[in-house]
């Protein structure tokens, strides 16, 4: 009988909630928004591809965007749930569009020798070709095109989208939203492209950088605005043809582009963000470049995108974004800022850490407040072995714990031991930068590696924190149902008379 009511509650509930909010169901029909991260190899030290895999494991990336179709990592990608759009480098378009027999070894090589085994999402022809290869511009299609009959040809092109990310200076005038339209010397590509973006369910994916729209624009566009900050009413940026009001320069930005494909006609076709991030130094041509400002921007576009808070013109439907990018890429030429713009260094050391509390489980959830220092996956023993002596000899480190008949000896093996010590050690010098690395064999990770009995040093720190808001449980469930009912922006009658149901049906 409960079970009954129970159904007839959630068929109620879906009918209410369609009605009251028609846009949820668009995007309920489509993808659920996700934040994910740029890969780029101009790295001197990059992690093997299965160390990468494993970092990204444990930092709960779920999404990530190679600037190549790299065969270890499509590899060591194989088995995971961690879904990777690939990418036809520049060099290559114009072998692939000239040839179909190329586009499909290129698909066969790339894609179908991977997947499903390997979650391969989309495939990126390019990069910024229209503005930066404009010699290639005739070729882009052709290639598209190309590589969607191969594509065909395997059964993959539902399961496999293909696109071409932009950079955000296709579009002209593109303050306020409203006005903005496509470089009309680019219309020839644009629209054909459109049309295919459009009859195959493929995204238009853009580089969009608040960045450079506030370098650019200094005194013009406010700070805050660049970084997601709180703003007062007076600080918003209003379109006056619209009168809709923008809270940061992203949101602007993406409705640039809505508009843009509105005055072709175009409305069916999502946004998606293939980069975007803030670099944390700079040389003294960019005073903006921090540490703060790149954490700022990014610990709020995080939080922005799992608000599902969409645009204002859009605001049925939230862009998924590729933060740029996962590690400082130190081989990178000048300017400065061009070598500093991961959120960790080639080590996976943090350059920063990131305030995303409550935004799900990427990168692990909160890491201002918690990391910890572990072995790294399938390094050898005797390598470890090596390291956990120098982290209790000379560096140091606690390692009481893990001794014969302490709470941290089982499982007695040499990454268990290895990293509790790893762990004693970061935490001892303050989880400074350099101090988790141990010739290569250590990595940070946002997820206690504490169980059972054995508490790591890392969640000994916060374990204050921790029974205090455990202990306090009971006595605010009340008030812990209303937080939870009041995390929407939903209106107050609705909610009411969803309750009202609820108590009819006795579920309360």
């Amino acid at each position: 009988m409960a079970l009954l009511r129970l159904l007839s509650l959630f068929s109620i509930f879906s009918t209410i909630f369609t009605a009251a909010f028609p846009e949820v169901k668009v995007q309920q029909a489509r993808d659920e928004p996700y934040v994910g991260v740029n890969i780029g190899t101009d790295i001197s030290n990059l992690l093997p591809p299965a160390q990468l895999v494993s970092f990204l494991q444990q930092q709960k990336v779920t999404h990530i965007r190679l600037y190549d179709a790299d065969p270890d990592i499509l590899k060591a990608l194989s088995k995971t749930k961690i879904r990777v759009v690939i990418s036809v480098p520049n060099n290559q378009i114009l072998g692939i569009g000239s040839s179909n027999t190329t586009a499909a070894n290129w698909i066969n090589r790339n894609v179908v020798a991977y997947y499903p085994d390997t979650l391969i999402t989309a495939v990126a022809v390019g990069d910024e070709v229209l503005t930066t290869v404009p010699s290639l511009s005739s070729m882009l299609m052709p290639a598209i095109e190309a590589l969607y009959s191969a594509l065909v040809a395997s059964n993959l092109h539902t399961q496999i989208k293909i696109s071409t990310p932009h950079a955000s200076n296709i579009i002209l005038d593109p303050f306020p939203p409203s006005q903005a339209y496509f470089n009309e010397t680019l219309a020839p590509v644009i629209v054909q492209l459109l049309q295919f973006l459009s009859r195959t369910g493929s995204p238009l994916m853009m580089n969009l950088y608040p960045y450079y729209v506030f370098m650019q624009n200094k005194g013009v566009v406010p700070l805050d605005n660049s970084l997601f900050k709180p703003l007062t009413p007076s600080k918003e940026m209003v379109d006056p043809n619209t009168l809709l009001h923008y809270t940061n320069v992203l949101d602007a930005m993406i409705d640039s582009v809505y508009s843009s494909m509105k005055n072709l006609n175009v409305s069916d076709v999502l946004v998606l963000v293939t980069e975007t991030g803030w670099p944390s130094k700079g040389d003294a041509k960019e005073p903006y470049a921090t540490i703060d400002n790149a954490d700022t921007y990014n610990s709020n576009l995080i939080k922005h995108i799992f608000d599902r808070s969409g645009t204002p013109f859009h605001p049925e439907v939230t862009s998924s974004v590729y933060i740029y990018e996962l590690f400082n890429e130190d081989l990178r030429s000048s300017p400065v800022s061009e070598a500093h713009w991961g959120l960790f260094y080639a080590n996976s050391t943090p350059v920063y850490l990131l305030h995303v509390s409550g935004s799900g489980e990427f990168l692990a959830n909160d890491t201002t407040n918690q990391t910890f220092c572990v072995a790294m996956d399938g390094v050898d023993g005797k390598t470890l072995q090596t390291a956990l002596d120098w982290a209790c000899g000379p560096g140091r480190a606690n390692c009481s714990e893990i001794q014969p008949g302490e709470s941290c000896y089982s499982p007695n093996n040499v990454k268990n031991h290895a990293s509790y010590a790893f762990d004693s050690y970061y935490e001892k010098q303050g989880r400074a930068g350099g101090s988790c690395d141990f010739k290569g064999v250590a990595i940070i990770t946002t997820t206690d590696p504490s169980h059972g009995a054995c508490v790591f040093p890392g969640s000994k720190i916060i374990s204050n924190r921790t029974d205090a808001v455990v202990n306090s449980t009971n006595a605010t469930s009340e008030a812990d149902t209303s937080r939870f009912i009041g995390t929407r922006p939903y209106k107050d009658g609705f909610w009411g008379l969803v309750l009202g149901i609820m108590l009819y049906l006795n579920i309360l």
